[in-house]
């Protein structure tokens, strides 16, 4: 190996790749090969950081200036070396003489002195006079130290490449720049070139591998340190303990993490605050709040400004309200509160656990704020849907940064606010701020907002453009914004034509999310069990509300329950979102029971978690409890939101008497009490509900004086209403002014042939679905499906495409012949195509609920209910046929169509025949 003195100083050192183990597993030898004799190994700041002698001192003016003159140094900065820099009184070189020991003790003290002032030109003047004396590894460990320092580590390598013994300090300095640079590779490589030099690690060593291991994830190899460390007897060293609880966190490993923990015989406050990290991390909430508790007990210990941001931070993310007053109380007790990274934590916990006036009270009277807290700010008012405020935030910062602009890109996409986003982003590129995958990702999701086809194309085609498009999260934000734009095709494309081992699990679930809301369930529930089966998804809480809304649009209730315990096991049943899901979930897998006892046990709710019980309720046509459940939300002082209003007032459908005096206060009371402005979803409730009770006058006259145009959205419940209740004559005037605003829907077309149908007029239905063929208009095939087996069952009407069709067919003909007998009478009027009379029974007797219906029969224990899920409304026949099916079978049938729960027992539905 090259000397020192052979290290070139004035020219760029090129980085050499390093010595690598010739084994691919990793290996520590357990008996390093024997090296020659050295200086026992000491800290990197031994030499630097200790105190000075006298002795020195008295020596240290004529000394400094006869170096200064013989050497070729120009210094700048100022000369008083004695209080800038104490000398180190302890080292005494092995290669030099006593007459020399001042001048190196100066080397020290200058290569400390051109750190703190950053002087480049001065370390590489240092450097080149070092190389004058001949090599001496401490001096070389000491340039490396400080070529660290000032960010060159390239000519640090270089120093290091130029030692022919470099000793464990060398080593480990260079171990731990790497690791801090994201360069852990190359670090791993040189921990495996000290061992095999023969070169044994001390604690330095083995905080600056762990260091390493933590940010690649490195858990198999941080458990081979852990196990040298054992050996060599580093372990329970605190340094190094609080690095290995720092790994086994950071990997998910929080058993191991707390055994540790458990079993140090010494901690300082970053062992707690390591462990408290680390519990956050692993959503162990509750854990982190109790071992505070249990720190605060322990007089030797005080929880610092780092305690306080980590429990603030846990506190926010489970809404733990309580906590986190006590822990801003405990701040303000301890002086900390003015600290800025407690502030800014506060600000943030108030935000999501507070109100606006704590978080603009706080940041008044803070002495101190940097341009976190302006941005904590900016998320403050985007989260309680002050855009405005947040801009004129923004616009007021001293200094603003990506992170800032992110924050406002983000705000304004979580207010649905798409245009101002992209307006925002087209800003950013003119003005040359930095894009981020943050901000890519952002602009991608205001797409998703937009809905705009030629938009969503233009930004994909940018993000090509720019080669932006390698990283996971974008491309899955692309997936997810093709999937809501219209371009389900391109979203399939890129998903088959992605790598499958680089970011697959976010890509996977933003494929599962475009099935979903594409009206593909068996599809997204099928990725999702391909993804777990082959090891590839991490269930996160995207994931977790996805697929549970998968599970509940398709009933499919044993993978709820399943997919409920994996979140209970791993903690996300906590997460709002979750929770909200998996009310949702049992609410429309018919298990009312297990959905309010969700509600129940959330920690904390919100007023989607309230609007999701109120809609469980709704589903199973239980009015009065819905309106119960909304008394308790007002006692609760939870604030309503627009969908609260549309559920409570849809509620007024199903209650046991007649309650529109209710009704039409509480329709009134948006505006007056609540400040909320009607919508058509709103006006379209009310219809509703006037056209159930039969007020269908009073229904078409509310919607003649609406203060807007209404939208078709509003005269499709009264339409409804007018088939309900077979009044052809108003649904005439409605059926035109929908057919008028969408010519091209064949929805439409379908609801006025039903009307007429159900009015016995089967011309004036035929002429309609004439005049529907004409147009090239084809109507969404039905489909009713059963869950068997965790497998999907589809049926189609007349459908015999099922691998069991003759024995379907047998059993539905055995099972009508005996509702016949038991007083079942078809009711014809619901064949809409004029064909013979045994044909239209044909038609009639095949459709696609009979047939699920009769293959849940057939596969089904006796006793269990069968359930069955339509995409659209049950027809009066089949409604009719099923209440026979379950007297003359003895079975309990329960059927989900898009009016909510038909449960059907000896004879009788729970609807009562309106639907």
């Amino acid at each position: 190996m090259a000397s020192i003195s052979q290290t070139p100083v004035t020219t760029a050192i090129t980085l050499s790749p390093l010595c690598l183990p010739s084994q691919n597993s990793f290996y520590f030898p357990s008996k390093p090969p024997p090296t020659t004799s050295q200086p026992p190994p000491q800290p990197l700041t031994s030499h630097i950081l200790s105190k000075p002698n006298h002795h020195h001192r008295r020596h240290l003016s004529s000394c400094t200036s006869q170096f200064l003159l013989s050497s070729p140094l120009s210094l700048t900065k100022p000369q008083n070396l004695e209080s800038s820099f104490p000398l180190d009184s302890n080292y005494h070189s092995p290669q030099t003489n006593t007459n020399c020991l001042i001048e190196v003790d100066d080397l020290f003290n200058l290569l400390r002195l051109s750190v703190k002032y950053t002087d480049i030109d001065l370390a590489r003047a240092l450097h080149a006079s070092i190389l004058k004396l001949g090599e001496d590894t401490h001096l070389g460990n000491a340039v490396i130290a400080a070529y660290i320092k000032l960010g060159l580590v390239v000519d640090a390598y270089g120093v290091f490449m130029g030692m022919s013994t470099p000793d464990v300090v060398s080593y480990s300095a260079l171990i731990s720049s790497f690791s801090k640079l994201n360069r852990e590779t190359e670090a791993i490589q040189l921990f495996f070139r000290m061992r095999i030099s023969g070169i044994e690690p001390n604690e330095y060593s083995f905080v600056a591998i762990l260091t390493a291991c933590i940010r690649s994830l490195e858990l198999e190899m941080g458990l081979q340190v852990h196990a040298l460390a054992i050996k060599l007897g580093y372990s329970q060293l605190v340094f190094v303990a609080n690095a290995l609880i720092g790994l086994y966190g950071k990997c998910g490993c929080l058993n191991h993490a707390i055994h540790l923990f458990d079993e140090m015989p010494q901690r300082d406050i970053a062992s707690w605050n390591t462990m408290i990290s680390s519990l956050v991390k692993g959503l162990s909430y509750e854990k982190a709040l109790e071992l505070f508790r249990v720190l605060n007990q322990n007089k030797g210990f005080k929880a610092d400004q780092f305690t306080l941001s980590t429990l603030l931070t846990a506190c926010a993310r489970c809404h733990a309200r309580i906590q986190g007053r006590e822990i801003h109380a405990y701040a303000i007790r301890t002086g900390l509160e003015n600290n800025l990274s407690v502030s800014n934590a506060i600000i943030g916990f108030y935000t999501r656990c507070g109100s606006l006036n704590h978080v603009a009270a706080l940041f008044e009277r803070m002495p101190f704020r940097d341009v976190i807290t302006w941005t904590e700010m900016i998320t403050a008012y985007m989260e309680f849907g002050l855009v405005d405020l947040a801009v004129d935030m923004f616009n007021k910062m001293p200094e603003k940064n990506s992170v800032s602009y992110n924050a406002l890109l983000t705000g304004f996409c979580k207010n649905n606010e798409g245009l101002k986003a992209l307006n925002l982003f087209v800003r950013m590129v003119q003005e040359g701020a930095e894009l981020t995958d943050f901000t890519l990702t952002s602009v991608i999701n205001a797409c998703g907002l937009l809905l705009k086809l030629e938009i969503s194309r233009q930004i994909h085609g940018f993000i090509i453009k720019f080669g932006f498009r390698s990283n996971a999260c974008i491309e899955a934000a692309l997936i997810d914004m093709c999937s809501k734009c219209g371009r389900m095709d391109d979203a399939d494309r890129m998903f088959q034509s992605l790598s499958t081992d680089r970011g697959n699990s976010i890509i996977q679930t933003s494929m599962i999310c475009g099935y979903a809301r594409n009206g593909l369930p068996e599809e997204a529930i099928c990725l999702f069990y391909r993804s777990q089966s082959e090891g590839t998804m991490v269930l996160d809480e995207v994931v977790f509300t996805s697929i549970l809304s998968v599970c509940g649009t398709l009933g499919f209730h044993e993978a709820g329950k399943q997919i409920h315990c994996q979140a209970l096991k791993t903690g996300f049943h906590a997460e709002l979102g979750v929770g909200n899901s998996i009310i949702s979930m049992y609410s429309k897998c018919y298990n009312i029971d297990d959905a309010i006892k969700a509600f129940s046990t959330m920690p904390a709710h919100n007023v989607v978690s309230w609007n999701g019980l109120i809609a469980c309720q709704l589903l199973h046509r239980q009015g009065n409890e819905a309106l119960a459940i909304w008394s308790s939300m007002e006692k609760a002082g939870i604030k309503p939101d627009a969908i609260t209003f549309v559920l409570i007032v849809s509620a007024y459908k199903y209650t046991s008497s007649n309650l529109l005096d209710e009704c039409r206060s509480l329709f009134l009371s948006m505006k007056m009490i609540h400040d909320l402005e009607p919508t058509s979803e709103h006006y379209a409730s009310l219809v509703g509900v006037l056209g159930y009770w039969g007020l269908l006058e009073e229904a078409e006259e509310l919607i003649n004086k609406m203060p807007f145009d209404p939208e078709v959205s509003v005269w499709r419940p009264l339409l409804d209403s007018c088939r309900l209740h077979a009044n052809t004559s108003i649904g005439k005037r409605v059926a035109k002014h929908i057919i008028g605003m969408e010519p091209r829907d064949p929805s439409t077309y379908v609801l006025v042939s039903n009307l007429y149908a159900a009015s016995g007029r089967w011309h004036c239905s035929e002429m309609v679905r004439e005049n529907m063929r004409d147009r090239g208009l084809r109507k969404h095939p039905c489909r009713s499906w059963v869950i068997n087996k965790k497998q999907l069952h589809t049926f189609y009407a007349r459908d015999k495409s099922h691998p069991l069709s003759k024995d379907i067919y047998s059993g539905l003909d055995i099972l009508i012949l005996k509702c016949l007998k038991a007083g079942y009478e078809p009711d014809m009027s619901f064949v809409l195509q004029e064909v013979e009379e045994q044909q239209k029974k044909d038609f009639l007797f095949y459709h696609s609920a009979k047939l699920a219906a009769t293959y849940g029969l057939l596969k089904t224990r006796p006793g269990e209910p069968i359930r069955v899920v339509k995409n659209v409304l049950l027809c009066r026949d089949c409604h009719t046929f099923l209440k026979y099916a379950t007297l003359v079978t003895q079975r309990e049938i329960i059927f989900r169509d898009s009016s909510g729960f038909h449960c059907f027992s000896n004879g009788q539905c729970s609807c009562k025949g309106y639907w």
